[in-house]
């Protein structure tokens, strides 16, 4: 007899949260993607820690970079690669020795006011332990999704005249 559980193990637990900015496409993507090695931390609010590696100062594709965040008390250090860097389209990192993933989407009108931003936060999988927990997870995820896209529009509204 197999067992069925009230959990897929298989598929990743997600959160994706979108927001208008009022300035221009250019603008958020050079402030998300193109200075993304200085900007990062000022986001992620958990991050501790941020460094690129191997002088991966320039942001491209493999790049990589190094980080470690805290959370609930607990510091968490991880590298992860940037797998997509589309400009003004899309903006993405993947961790090498953590399963999760970060996609930024970018989208507006011929260039004008304002922007589309959507940021999509993966897990690409959850130790076994940790399932019975997916809920409570995708959870935490979409309000850490919503607290990205508003800490991103905050500072570029802030930072970019």
């Amino acid at each position: 007899m197999q067992l069925k559980f009230p959990f897929d193990s298989s598929s990743p637990v997600f959160g994706e949260a979108t927001v208008s900015i009022d300035k221009t496409i250019d603008l958020v993507f050079d402030y998300v993607g193109e200075r993304f090695f200085d900007n990062y931390p000022k986001w992620a609010v958990e991050v501790v820690h941020f460094e690129p590696l191997e002088d991966s100062k320039t942001v491209s594709i493999g790049a990589k970079a190094k980080q470690i965040r805290k959370d609930n008390g607990a510091k968490i250090e991880s590298v992860f690669e940037i797998t997509d860097y589309e400009p003004c389209t899309r903006f993405g990192f993947q961790g090498i020795n953590a399963p999760y993933k970060h996609t930024y989407l970018f989208e507006c009108d011929e260039n004008t006011k304002p922007t589309k931003l959507t940021f999509r936060f993966e897990l690409l999988e959850l130790d076994v332990f940790m399932r019975p927990f997916q809920k409570l997870i995708r959870t935490a995820i979409e309000d850490g999704t919503e607290n990205v896209v508003e800490n991103i529009k905050n500072l570029v509204i802030a930072e970019c005249h």
